[in-house]
């Protein structure tokens, strides 16, 4: 990030919404606390090819942790194929959402700093699973994951916007974002000086973006943004912003963009008192 002017903006904190407070601790997650991963389907392989990876923008030797095996009186849930019940049909997932309840929980309870950052990058690797959208919608995780955006832990800002971008390729989970004025945090997160934080903000930007929403994320100060970061000596974001300007925004846009950083000196964050 040294490379390029960091990109800062004045746009207005959101209302951090209510969080659930229901009871139950977690079990401890199975291996180490993994780095926030992305989904690999064919809707974020034009992403991917930017950011000159076969996998995923930040690649990880821990896989998504895998829920606990739940014993039940129809078999067992867990690693490995799903037990049937007796009609032959699979077992119900029982405690899944019960699992991922008491995350939340662990998540509200806990003073430690550290169990928090593990915590919320297991959150966020949960929501790598389709599987997992409905109960994490149900848990509010998505509007603890836009709350800490705000926080100053750049770790969890990190682990935050990793799961906001597994989340968003989903329609429901899209609308939801956008109905919560999510885009102005994320576009916050694009002046951090975390670059794991900076290429995960472009990513869900790009996945948010449709016809009703492309004001907001293709606003005048997020193209200047972009075409800063398209002259970075940082191949993975100059490859992202490059494609984000080519497939997002219009030409005109990118020519306004151009003039006005000619004149301003936006994009250079303000001496520190």
């Amino acid at each position: 990030m040294s490379s390029v002017g960091r990109c800062t903006f004045n746009l207005l904190e959101r209302t951090r919404p209510a969080r659930p407070q229901n009871g139950g601790r977690p079990a401890p997650p199975a291996g180490d606390a993994p780095a926030v991963s992305r989904p690999q389907n064919g809707g974020r392989r034009s992403v991917l090819s930017a950011l000159g990876l076969p996998v995923c923008p930040r690649p990880t030797g821990h896989p998504a942790p895998e829920l606990p095996v739940i014993r039940t009186a129809r078999g067992s849930r867990g690693t490995g194929s799903p037990s049937r019940c007796p009609t032959g049909g699979p077992a119900m997932e029982l405690g899944r959402l019960e699992y991922l309840q008491a995350l939340v929980t662990e998540f509200q309870v806990t003073d430690s700093p550290e169990a928090k950052e593990q915590v919320l990058a297991n959150l966020a690797n949960f929501a790598y699973d389709p599987k997992n959208y409905e109960y994490l919608r149900q848990l509010q995780v998505l509007d603890l994951f836009l709350d800490m955006l705000t926080e100053d832990n750049e770790t969890l800002v990190e682990f935050a916007i990793g799961g906001l971008c597994n989340l968003c390729l989903d329609k429901t989970n899209k609308e939801y974002i956008l109905e919560a004025n999510g885009v102005e945090p994320i576009i916050n997160c694009l002046s951090s000086p975390n670059e794991e934080t900076v290429v995960s903000a472009v990513t869900t930007l790009m996945f948010l973006t449709t016809p009703q929403s492309r004001h907001q994320t293709t606003a005048l100060p997020v193209v200047e943004c972009m075409l800063r970061f398209s002259l970075s000596a940082n191949r993975r974001l100059s490859n992202l912003a490059t494609l984000f300007l080519e497939d997002y925004c219009s030409p005109p846009q990118v020519e306004e963009a151009r003039n006005l950083s000619k004149h301003t000196a936006l994009g250079i964050p303000l001496p520190k008192d």
